[in-house]
């Protein structure tokens, strides 16, 4: 195996952990301690993105996320506006269109609703400064590299890749990015929630000591699943179906889990190196993945931190994330606790019309993550988060792979591996990937329309 030449530091910059500028949130500390605390700034918040010249977005993915962060995108200032839409359905360019007019009363020009594979493009071409990528995150390097290319801002969703080729295009698209300073975000709203924020600055500021170990856990029900249409190709089927398919989702692990891996990369500043995974399929009725996970990660120093994630009905469910301490540990999101289980500090929330506490903060994190992109625009201030997601769906991916192979997998091999999933030629008919279940042990054979 090669030594990798890619250090891990020239992906895990102070200004990519932080993201955009600015002072700190609110926050109670009930602590009475006396020791002198470091202080750490955090991003500023603002509730609405400051006016500036009018910005176009075109959205490329029309499905319930693409048509969601659209609304979101048009919820984060003044002078905002979705100019274009791109889909490989017509029917999911109709829909977004729609919901488009009926929630924010704006009408996409038909001329600039495009179909299609390369309906990518022709948005990106459309007279946009922004672009909304939002399609299954098999196709997200090679947009992401597209929208670059053409010195676009981005919003990204997560994750932004599902195999090892992948994740270091996008890298190599993030570094691009930023020597032409453009803002990216990439849908890891955590990021922009204002209590994980304030928990981050806590943790940052040494208030639970050393960290030491970990947890993650993305526990709860199936999501949706289409069934075969006689009138659909096998391509059409699957990529309807993309969110049961590893080629399109990364398995979901990588397409949801991502968003409490990226937390725990976040508050320890740093990445796993190594993993050793186990995973099953119990109940899932289509696609080719698992519905659990189970992985112990192991940082470079020697922590350990254990993922979990399971999507079956009928279970306890639990999605949080959980940071031990030598002092204390935390919930990552809006409490710490002594080693003794006590609590010694809690975010406040805002209050309600009553008066009493709420447990969310101000602003929708969906919103506030645009809101955070249009203020870096206007403000010329640029910020980008892509090397960071780009690192967080490796991790993922690492976690996959060790499960599915029932091997150790380490960060170096995945910096290095030749794997790329998903078929060569995209038409609308047979689709000629491997559709087997992964059995770990067993030793690995490349399939048709696989490389490794």
């Amino acid at each position: 195996m090669k030594k990798s030449s890619i250090s891990r530091r020239n992906f895990l910059g102070t200004a990519a952990t932080l993201g955009v500028a600015g002072v700190v949130v609110p926050t109670i500390i009930t602590s009475c301690s006396r020791e002198t605390k470091k202080v750490v700034a955090v991003p500023t918040m603002l509730d609405q993105a400051p006016d500036g010249p009018v910005l176009k977005a075109g959205v490329i993915g029309c499905g319930g996320r693409g048509t969601g962060a659209a609304i979101n995108f048009l919820s984060a200032g003044p002078n905002l506006q979705i100019v274009a839409l791109g889909d490989t359905f017509q029917d999911r360019v109709d829909a977004c269109r729609e919901a488009i007019k009926k929630e924010k009363g704006q009408d996409v020009p038909i001329e600039n609703c495009f179909v299609g594979f390369d309906a990518y493009q022709k948005v990106i071409d459309a007279g946009v400064d922004i672009v909304i990528l939002a399609t299954p995150p098999f196709f997200r390097p090679d947009h992401l590299a597209a929208a670059v290319q053409a010195k676009k801002h981005i919003f990204a969703e997560k994750p932004v890749c599902v195999d090892p080729v992948g994740a270091r295009s996008v890298m190599a698209t993030a570094l691009k990015a930023k020597g032409l300073e453009l803002s990216i975000a990439t849908g890891t709203q955590r990021r922009h929630q204002r209590d994980y924020m304030a928990s981050w600055q806590q943790i940052a500021q040494g208030a639970i000591g050393e960290i030491t170990g970990g947890n993650a856990w993305w526990n709860g029900g199936k999501l949706w699943h289409r069934d075969p249409n006689a009138s659909w190709s096998e391509m059409e089927y699957m990529i309807r179906n993309w969110v049961n398919w590893t080629w399109l989702s990364g398995d979901h692990i990588v397409e949801q889990h991502v968003h409490n891996l990226d937390v725990i990369n976040w508050f320890t500043g740093s990445h796993p190196v190594k993993a050793v995974g186990f995973g099953s399929r119990l109940r899932r009725v289509t696609g080719d993945q698992y519905d659990n996970f189970s992985v112990d990660f192991t940082f470079e120093n020697g922590i350990h931190v254990h993922s979990m994630c399971r999507q079956i009905n009928g279970c306890v469910n639990n999605v949080s994330e959980r940071i031990q301490g030598s002092k204390g540990s935390t919930n990552c999101r809006n409490t710490i606790l002594d080693l003794a289980g006590t609590e010694v500090w809690k975010y406040q929330y805002p209050l309600d019309k009553d008066g009493k506490p709420t447990d969310n903060v101000s602003v929708d994190p969906y919103v506030q993550e645009h809101i955070d992109l249009v203020t870096a625009i206007r403000t010329a201030k640029p910020f980008n988060e892509l090397e960071n997601t780009a690192i967080s769906t490796l991790v993922a991916i690492m976690g996959r792979i060790s499960a599915y192979t029932g091997k150790e997998t380490s960060y170096e091999e995945m910096m290095n591996s030749d794997l790329k999933v998903g078929p060569k030629v995209f038409e609308f008919g047979p689709v000629d990937v491997p559709k087997e279940v992964p059995i770990a042990g067993l030793p690995y054979v490349p399939k048709a329309g696989e490389t490794n």
